[in-house]
């Protein structure tokens, strides 16, 4: 007999004879759901890309659904200790993690999360954004080229900041110096937010943050300089600014933003939610808003969320072996 894994369980109905009980309790529990607010946990501060874009979400559902979703910044262990929570909460529809790439990213650097695509129910996918590489607008360079020829020619000078140890900001950098074989020394933040007046002043160098934070804004207010896009494309937010694969040979970095159920959320729920957050990124207003911040609208029916993590996965560990990070 073919064992099936927990993860491959939760996307196929259950065929014990209790089945039929369970769909038509799991139906009630659906149809009146939700009768309470909803929780819905940040493992990142508030105001940073990720709390922005939750905070958007949690506002159109509270509107459009029978009751509030309250964002709820649990910080701490690089989002780490919020997917905790979520593990360990009811699985009624009313504890939810808000949350983009760390959960991917925390399976390969903590043991005790190793299963955590097992540990977790996919709800859906709202946006994908790619990062943005800034810069000190005192540092003499203004193209990427440039910036790896200043790099080789000032070893080790060079200071990378990031929103944290293991943070999609982090790994991008760390990706980035290796495929540009150039050394720079890594200063973790508690959040990109608190790099920022270091970055302005000069005290760090460049940073690798989300398109949709206060990168753009400071870029467009000429705080920083932007050399490029972590895409593999040119993104329409920003047709003229080049990708660092232009430069740097299959570089390729995004982040996406979603919504995780704990296990055995009942899969009426989980479908609810999966409709309720394409419509959210169907809303004129809302795609308006995203798009503003570069958020490119990626919504997924809940039987792609296990692959699509699974292949997640598969990218983030390549910058985590390129950035020499070992499970703790």
């Amino acid at each position: 007999m073919t064992k099936l894994s927990r993860r491959t369980a939760l996307f196929h109905l259950p065929t014990i004879p209790f089945a039929l009980a369970a769909s038509a309790r799991n139906a009630s529990a659906a149809l009146d759901y939700p009768n309470r607010p909803v929780r819905m946990i940040v493992g990142l501060a508030a105001g940073g890309p990720t709390d922005l874009v939750a905070r958007v979400v949690a506002q159109w559902l509270s509107e459009h659904m029978s009751n509030q979703f309250v964002v709820e910044n649990r910080t701490g262990a690089g989002g780490t200790l919020a997917t905790e929570l979520l593990i360990n909460a009811p699985p009624d529809g009313y504890t939810l993690l808000f949350a983009g790439p760390t959960v991917t990213i925390s399976s390969l650097l903590y043991k005790k999360l190793a299963d955590v695509l097992d540990e977790v129910t996919a709800v859906g996918v709202v946006m994908r954004v790619p990062n943005i590489m800034v810069i000190t607008p005192s540092l003499p360079v203004t193209t990427v080229r440039e910036f790896i020829d200043y790099a080789k020619a000032n070893p080790g000078k060079l200071s990378m900041a990031s929103s944290g140890v293991g943070a999609s900001p982090h790994l991008s950098g760390e990706y980035f110096k290796s495929l540009a074989k150039i050394d720079m020394v890594h200063v973790p933040y508690r959040g990109s937010g608190a790099a920022y007046p270091d970055l302005i002043s000069g005290k760090v160098d460049v940073l690798f943050d989300n398109l949709g934070g206060p990168a753009l804004q400071m870029v467009r207010s000429k705080q920083l300089r932007a050399l490029a896009v972590t895409s593999a494309r040119r993104w329409a937010l920003l047709p003229d600014l080049p990708t660092v694969a232009e430069t740097v040979p299959g570089y390729d970095v995004d982040v996406w933003y979603g919504m995780f159920a704990p296990r055995n959320t009942p899969p009426e729920i989980v479908e609810q939610l999966n409709t309720a957050l394409a419509r959210v990124v169907a809303d004129p207003q809302v795609a308006a808003r995203f798009a503003q911040d570069g958020g490119l609208p990626s919504p997924m029916p809940v039987e792609s969320l296990a692959k699509f993590l699974v292949d997640d996965q598969a990218r983030w560990r390549k910058m985590v072996d390129a950035a020499g990070l070992t499970a703790e």
